[in-house]
């Protein structure tokens, strides 16, 4: 169930961070709202741009990343943040807050 599996996200979130350093808080605090928008919207199709990357850890796990959040902001490992060359699920390449509205507009 969903219950459930926000608490093995914000698990895995936890364990991650916890290794290689990170944005815990917020990455936690959007595992409902992560859920929700890939439960109603179709990646890579449907296109979820972040208004700063460090709410992505989530999208990360759910669009097959999970094995590899260990290497997380590591050298050849994931970005800290969604980009378009790690994952077609990744829209955009959101670091920084404040980009979103520019990066939907085109």
């Amino acid at each position: 169930d969903l219950e459930q599996l926000a608490a093995e996200l914000r698990a895995d979130i936890v364990n991650s961070v916890s290794k290689t350093g990170g944005h815990l808080s917020a990455n936690l605090g959007v595992v409902e709202l992560t859920l929700a928008l890939h439960r109603v919207f179709n990646t890579p199709d449907d296109k979820i741009i972040w208004d700063v990357g460090h709410q992505a850890y989530v999208h990360k796990i759910l669009t097959g990343r999970r094995s590899r959040m260990n290497t997380m902001r590591k050298t050849s490992g994931l970005a800290g943040f969604p980009k378009r060359e790690e994952s077609v699920h990744d829209a955009f390449g959101a670091g920084h807050s404040s980009t979103s509205i520019s990066a939907g507009l085109g």
